[in-house]
C-alpha cells in the first residue's frame, strides 16, 4: 500500500466529472487500498478519486463512527431529507473552511470493491461527508457551496 499526492484547488482534474467504475480488478483494490491509506495520512474523513487524479467514481470515508472505512464505487444518491449546515474543509483545499448546507439523512446506492450492490442510508457527519465527495465526482468543491465567507486558518 502507498499513499498517493492529493491534488490542490487550480488543478483541473478537480473539477473533471469522473466516470464510472467498469472492472473491479487487482487495480482497482490496489487504488482503494491506497486511498484509504492516503486519506488517513492526511488525517481526512473522505477522499474522492479525483482527488489523486484518477477520474473514476470512488470515494472512500471514515467518520470514526466505530463502523471504520467506507468504499463507495460508482454512488448515486437517493433521497435527501432535512437540512443539516456545518463547517466543512477539504483536504484539496488544505487551510480553508466555511459553512455548507447538506442534507441531513441520504440513501446511498454504490457497488463495494468485488462489484458487488449495497445500499447505505446515512445521517449527520456520515451524510455531510458522502455528499461533499460524491460533489468531488462530478467536479464540485465545497468552496462552490459555502454559504457565506469563507474562512481561513
Amino acid at each position: 500500500m502507498a499513499t498517493r499526492q492529493i491534488l490542490t484547488d487550480g488543478d483541473e482534474t478537480l473539477r473533471k466529472k469522473a466516470r464510472e467504475v467498469t472492472s473491479f480488478d487487482d487495480r482497482l483494490h490496489q487504488i482503494l487500498d491506497d486511498m484509504a491509506d492516503t486519506m488517513y495520512e492526511a488525517n481526512g474523513i473522505g477522499l474522492a478519486a479525483n482527488q489523486v487524479g484518477i477520474l473514476r467514481r470512488i470515494f472512500v470515508v471514515d467518520v470514526h463512527d466505530g463502523e471504520g472505512l467506507r468504499e463507495f464505487i460508482n454512488p448515486v444518491i437517493h433521497d435527501p431529507t432535512g437540512s443539516q449546515t456545518s463547517s466543512e474543509g477539504c483536504l484539496s483545499v488544505p487551510g480553508y473552511w466555511g459553512d455548507v448546507e447538506r442534507p441531513e439523512t441520504i440513501t446511498v446506492e454504490a457497488l463495494d470493491r468485488h462489484g458487488n450492490p449495497f445500499t447505505t442510508e446515512a445521517t449527520g457527519l456520515l451524510a455531510i461527508c458522502i455528499c461533499h465527495e460524491n460533489d468531488h465526482l462530478d467536479g464540485v468543491l465545497f468552496t462552490d457551496k459555502v454559504k457565506g465567507e469563507l474562512i481561513k486558518q
